[in-house]
């Protein structure tokens, strides 16, 4: 049984639990007006709402990549493509485009803010515990923060709004709901989402369940994760690495030793790295890459120990279920439209960068990452559940599997070196994009490793990565290689100014490692506000527009070095048809 088999029917599961909990199933179903509030009488109906504003969050899933994606560097539209999305590309956006239409976001938003009013009633009129809410409202108030922070990212200007509406029109007059400047929101955010009463994973057994020996925790988002990128955004950089951290040590203190040194940690030892068979690192067939083994396989594989090693947050698609899963006819060739790419831009990236046996490119890019068929780039990440893995075409056209990628631990550590980086640990940023923490502050040919190995430094950038034999020391961090080091490639080079040039290291590192996964705009937009640059974003626009020969790419370059066209118009459209 494929991954998202597993993950589809832990939801059904979920589903099933809540219906046979409580007579009056409260559904939370998409729709284009808000509901009343319905039967919310036990914590069972509690856990329907919650499931309820997973599936409408999970619309939003084709919005998030094409927007993130597309209006940046990583990928391009195709000649398939139809109006919408090349208005995308050239940041050339009209007022009608659905892509640009914030009513997506703001349903699902008030569905959160439905859903949290009444679990306040819930918990006054006693009608379950405080740890029961507890865990329910920071959910719900932790996911609605991450759909704020993506429409800051892409409308600047936006309603805050954190109350019911009977009427989701309301939103747009602006003389009841001002909109909040980026920062300005940011702050709210940030605000609240530090205030929320619970910040760990789920343990609630009603929600978190065990289907055919997986688990359902992952389906939900991780609070402490979200709170490093919102304080990453907002300039808290030490704030920023402390709950980076917090979700690193997830497995800290385990009595499992495989889950203490591997979980979260891009630890040497497991099936998902880039390696060649051991003493055939020169034979460029050695290279190993199965849905089972290799790098490529975290896009492929169950939900196994080195999964979870990897994944913080995922959602599944299935052909069983609404949604559908929009990523195939994004990406495919075969049962899709084909309508966007892997840049040249990206492409020309990763040919690059040395492996360190000497090859002169990133096996992420063109052995993982994408494939050429029929002559063409094809994004891979998404149809790896998908397209057989050996002949690239579907075993069924109509079994549509896949997976929205949200969070995932490679992810975390460039975070976490980013604001470790603006945070003067640039040493220790470098250990993380590179070779480890145990690599870089190693001194070869010492044998008593007791003050080596280490950083020696206050928490959050305290980390214990010796590995010795005489005395005997394992610490936690000592199967730790670095995102590149784990890639198998030559570590990058700091030029210049250490911030700066670590900085743009950590950037591209996050192209070469993350690329079509929806990060690339926000990365983008982040650094070029901390640096009050616009040309560090425009420029990189510019140069995928160049190579794919459009004669508009100085036109748009010149656009985006005004900040403000970097926002979609908030142009509200109640029907959308795309």
């Amino acid at each position: 049984m494929k991954i998202v088999n597993k993950l589809s029917y832990s939801l059904l599961f979920l589903s099933l639990l809540a219906i046979s909990s409580c007579s009056d199933y409260l559904e939370v179903e998409p729709q284009d007006k808000l509901t009343e509030s319905q039967n919310y009488r036990d914590v069972y109906d509690a856990d329907a709402a919650v499931i309820g504003v997973y599936g409408k969050f999970m619309n939003l899933a084709k919005k998030y990549v094409v927007l993130n994606e597309v209006r940046a560097d990583l990928i391009s539209v195709t000649n398939n493509a139809d109006p919408n999305l090349r208005e995308l590309q050239n940041h050339e956006v009209s007022p009608d485009n659905p892509y640009a239409n914030p009513a997506d976001f703001y349903k699902v938003i008030l569905n959160c803010n439905d859903v949290l009013a009444n679990f306040d009633k819930m918990l006054a009129d006693k009608r379950f515990t405080q740890e029961e809410y507890n865990q329910r409202y920071a959910d719900i108030g932790a996911l609605r923060s991450w759909i704020y922070l993506q429409l800051g990212i892409h409308y600047g200007n936006v309603p805050y709004i954190t109350d019911p509406l009977k009427n989701i029109e309301d939103i747009k007059d602006e003389s009841k709901f001002i909109r909040l400047p980026f920062d300005r929101l940011l702050e709210e955010l940030v605000h609240f989402t530090e205030a929320l009463p619970y910040v760990d994973p789920y343990t609630a057994e009603s929600l978190v369940i065990n289907v055919d020996g997986y688990n359902t925790a992952k389906f939900f988002i991780n609070k402490e994760f979200l709170l490093g990128d919102l304080n990453l955004w907002k300039g808290n950089y030490t704030q920023a690495a402390t709950h980076y951290r917090t979700v690193m040590e997830t497995a800290t203190g385990s009595g499992n030793d495989s889950e203490r040194f591997n979980t979260y940690r891009l630890a040497w030892g497991t099936d998902i790295i880039v390696s060649y068979i051991r003493y055939q690192e020169q034979d460029l067939e050695s290279l190993i890459n199965t849905a089972t083994e290799g790098w490529g396989s975290l896009f492929s594989r169950e939900m196994d120990n080195d999964w979870n090693y990897e994944w913080i947050w995922v959602l599944p698609f299935s052909p069983d279920f609404e949604p559908e899963n929009p990523f195939i006819n994004l990406f495919s060739m075969q049962g899709g439209e084909y309508l966007l790419k892997p840049s040249q831009k990206v492409i020309d990236l990763w040919g690059d960068q040395t492996q360190l046996n000497g090859f002169p490119y990133d096996a992420r890019g063109r052995k993982f990452s994408y494939k050429t068929i029929g002559g063409q780039p094809v994004v891979m990440k998404y149809l790896s559940n998908y397209l057989n893995f050996e002949t690239f075409t579907p075993d069924d056209f109509f079994d549509k599997q896949g997976q929205w990628f949200l969070y995932r631990a490679a992810q975390l550590h460039l975070r976490f070196a980013e604001a470790a980086n603006r945070d003067g640990r640039h040493r220790l940023a470098d250990a993380f994009l590179n070779n480890g923490v145990h690599n870089e502050y190693d001194i070869p040919g010492t044998v008593d490793v007791t003050d080596i190995q280490q950083t020696h430094d206050v928490p959050p950038y305290d980390f214990d990565a010796r590995q010795g034999d005489f005395p005997y020391y394992r610490g936690d961090w000592y199967r730790g290689t670095g995102v590149r080091g784990r890639a198998y490639l030559e570590a990058a080079e700091v030029k210049g100014d250490s911030t700066i040039a670590i900085e743009n290291n950590i950037i591209q590192e996050a192209a070469l490692e993350l690329a079509f996964e929806g990060n690339r705009w926000g990365d983008l937009v982040r650094v070029a506000l901390r640096r009050n640059d616009p040309a560090f974003l425009a420029d990189k626009v510019y140069e995928k527009l160049q190579k794919e020969g459009d004669s508009r790419a100085s036109e748009v370059r010149s656009k985006l070095m005004n900040p403000d066209n970097w926002y979609l118009p908030f142009n509200w459209k109640e029907e959308d048809n795309d």
